[in-house]
Parts: structure tokens; C-alpha cells; sequence
């Protein structure tokens, strides 16, 4: 991929000496969904496929960007002095509102950038490919302009640029996996306070296997910031009667005694998913460490079995591939993972079921819904690098 991106930058920009190139990574969420922004906890790993960015810097203002993703599209010219969002800007809104968020933190570039982009996480498909380029951003600024901020800050100010730059209203999660990744580790992290401890996720006899539903979802027009806004609303109505800061901060039990307060039927049943799956996250965290990886595969079925019917965010299709995939002997667990609408589910299989879980999980998609779906053995690797 270095070489494919220098290669790249050559024929399109002429020379690529002085040029960085510079990698962050995907992520995939083993369970926790749709509680970062809820104050709750998430366990997401990130992955060892990501992006890249073959970076110079120029002697004006402009900014030329490339995706070999998009390469339809062809270079994309901008500038520093037009650092706004626009539907015309497509993708390159996302560095565009990074080098905005900088710029609102007192961060300027002093000079424009050359860029190419490629990137082998799958479009659409839910494992962050727009955080992965948030925080793939933030890491060449640091590096060229020598930004003062950390790792955190990275992850801090791609959620900033999302939400208020890009309008979608994510939380915290696919930035820090991104942006905090540790080898063969999952991240247990809990968003109210950003305290986290890294958690080994050695699968010993058995592989993480993400089945792409090829349905592509794209959050900012999705519901996704219709459901924030209703657990927002939730949570108001609870704290007349209970003294909280988040959902995150209920046990079942506590929940299941002030619900009541709870208006609307809808707004509860969300209410209900984000307490529940937070409380699945920190059991599931506690059984992987005394290596009972049944029960987290349990808690892994039960996590989408309440994000089909209480959150309401699969489809018809992810449904298809996660009931497929819990038929299959030597599956201990599959759920849907990302913020869902279409994207990726995320199982653990055994070994010496994998390629029957491929077999077995592929054909009876392509019969019940008429797709083929992609299935990725993913590895757990590191946070950004420079290469």
C-alpha cells in the first residue's frame, strides 16, 4: 500500500520525494453498540486493515486531495481559506473538517497539502472507514506542523470535526479505536470519562471473522441521530426521579424501577437497549478475562438480539447473516457491530468451522436475500503510524 500511494502521488502531482505516507486504522466493535454516546462502555479493536496517505507539503494555500477509493472523481482542489462543508466536497469533507477542527483549536497550517489516499476497509460497510481517515488526518498534521496533542486529542478532535463539521452526531468510540489501537488488545473504554484499560483479545482456537452485508449504510441521513435524540430525551425524563449524569449510569434493576418515567413506549425501549447492552459490555469484559469466551458469546447474541428489537437499527439482510451464522457449529457468537442500518456483523468461530461458517453463512444469504456477502478473518493490530 506505501509503495501503491507514492506510486500514486508521482504520476499525479509529478515528484514524491520529501513526501510521508502514513496509515490509521479501521475498527470493529466487539460489543457495546450504540453506548458511547450514552455515557456507557464500548469494547472496539482496531483493525490491521485501515488507511493510507502518501502527504506533502506545498509553498501556497491550495489542497489537492486524491482517493484511489474515489478515483472517479480525480483530484478534488481546494484551499485553506475554504475550509467549509459542502455537498460538492464529497468525501473530502472529512480531512477538510479535521484541518477546520484544528484551526478551531488555535492550530493553523501555515502552508496548503498535497495528498493521496487508499484505503482496504470496505465502503459503507461500518468498520470506520470516516474515522480511520479522521484520525489518519489529525496524525500527518501533528507530524508535519508539529501540533502539541496527543493520541486522545486525535481521536477528540476527529468526533469534534464530525459532529460539528459533517453534522453526524457519532460518539466517541470509532475515533479512540482508531486512534488508541493496541496489538491483540480490545479497548475497554468508558466513554463518560474516556478512563480505559486495554483487555488481550487472544482467541486461542478461534478467529473474529466480519461478514460484510454489502448493504452500504450511511449514518448522517440515517436515523442514527434520530436515535441519540431520543435517548437524550429519555435520559431527561429519568433524571426527574433518579439522580444520573448518563444512561450508562443505570444497572438493570434501576432502570426497571424508574422507567415509568418514560413517556413514550419507543423512547423506553432505546432507554432499555443502551442500559442493558452497557451492563452486557462490562459482564462480557469480565468473562473474556476468566476466559470463558461461551459467555461473551452469549452476551454477543444478546447484544443484537436488543439492537434488532429494542434499538431498531439492523436490517433485514444483517438479520439474515447473523441467524445463519448462530445455525453453524462452532460459532460462539455473531451480532450485527457498527451503527448499523446495513454494514458488518462481527463473529467468533471456532477454528475448524471457519470455512463451513463461510460456506454455510454465504449460500443461504445469497438465497434468502439475492447478495453475496464478503467475509474478512481480521487481525487486532496497532493504533496510526507513520511508515
Amino acid at each position: 500500500m506505501k509503495e501503491q500511494v507514492l506510486k500514486k502521488f508521482e504520476d499525479l502531482y509529478g515528484d514524491a520525494g520529501g513526501a510521508g505516507v502514513y496509515f490509521a486504522p479501521g475498527r470493529v466493535n466487539m460489543i457495546g453498540e450504540h453506548t458511547d454516546y450514552n455515557g456507557g462502555h464500548v469494547f472496539p479493536c482496531a483493525l490491521t486493515i485501515g488507511t493510507y496517505a502518501a502527504v506533502k507539503k506545498r509553498t501556497d494555500r491550495k489542497l489537492r486531495f486524491y482517493s484511489m477509493n474515489f478515483d472517479s472523481m480525480g483530484v478534488i482542489e481546494s484551499s485553506l481559506d475554504d475550509l467549509t462543508p459542502s455537498d460538492a466536497a464529497g468525501w473530502t469533507n472529512y480531512p477538510k473538517g479535521v484541518m477546520w477542527a484544528f484551526a478551531e483549536r488555535g492550530m493553523k497550517m501555515d502552508c496548503g497539502l498535497d495528498i493521496v489516499l487508499n484505503g482496504n476497509i470496505p465502503n459503507g460497510s461500518g468498520l470506520s472507514s470516516s474515522a480511520s481517515l479522521e484520525v489518519l488526518t489529525g496524525f500527518y498534521l501533528r507530524d508535519l506542523f508539529g501540533f502539541d496533542v496527543a493520541n486522545v486529542d486525535l481521536a477528540l478532535i476527529g468526533q469534534y470535526s464530525e459532529n460539528n463539521f459533517n453534522g453526524m452526531n457519532c460518539g466517541i468510540m470509532d475515533q479512540f479505536a482508531s486512534a488508541m489501537g493496541k496489538k491483540d488488545n480490545a479497548i475497554f473504554l468508558d466513554t463518560a470519562d474516556l478512563s480505559y484499560q486495554y483487555a488481550p483479545l487472544v482467541l486461542d482456537g478461534a478467529k473474529i471473522i466480519v461478514t460484510n452485508s454489502n448493504v452500504k449504510h450511511s449514518l448522517v441521513n440515517s436515523a442514527y441521530n434520530e436515535r441519540r435524540s431520543e435517548c437524550e430525551k429519555a435520559l431527561e425524563e429519568l433524571k426527574t426521579v433518579v439522580d444520573i449524569k448518563g444512561l450508562g449510569d443505570l444497572s438493570e434493576k434501576q432502570f426497571e424501577a424508574n422507567k415509568g418515567a418514560i413517556k413514550d413506549e419507543i423512547r423506553k425501549k432505546r432507554a432499555k437497549h443502551a442500559v442493558y447492552e452497557n451492563q452486557r459490555t462490562i459482564r462480557a469484559v469480565e468473562a473474556l478475562k476468566n476466559n470463558n469466551l461461551k459467555e461473551f458469546g452469549e452476551l454477543m447474541n444478546a447484544s443484537h438480539v436488543s439492537l434488532r428489537d429494542d434499538y431498531e437499527v439492523s436490517c433485514d439482510e444483517i438479520d439474515v447473516l447473523v441467524e445463519e451464522a448462530w445455525k453453524v457449529d462452532g460459532v460462539i457468537g455473531s451480532r450485527i457491530t457498527g451503527g448499523g442500518f446495513g454494514g458488518c456483523t462481527v463473529s467468533i468461530v471456532k477454528d475448524e468451522a471457519v470455512e463451513t461458517f463461510k460456506e454455510k453463512v454465504g449460500a443461504a444469504y445469497q438465497e434468502r436475500v439475492g447478495k453475496t456477502a464478503d467475509f474478512y478473518v481480521v487481525e487486532i493490530g496497532d493504533g496510526p503510524s507513520k511508515l
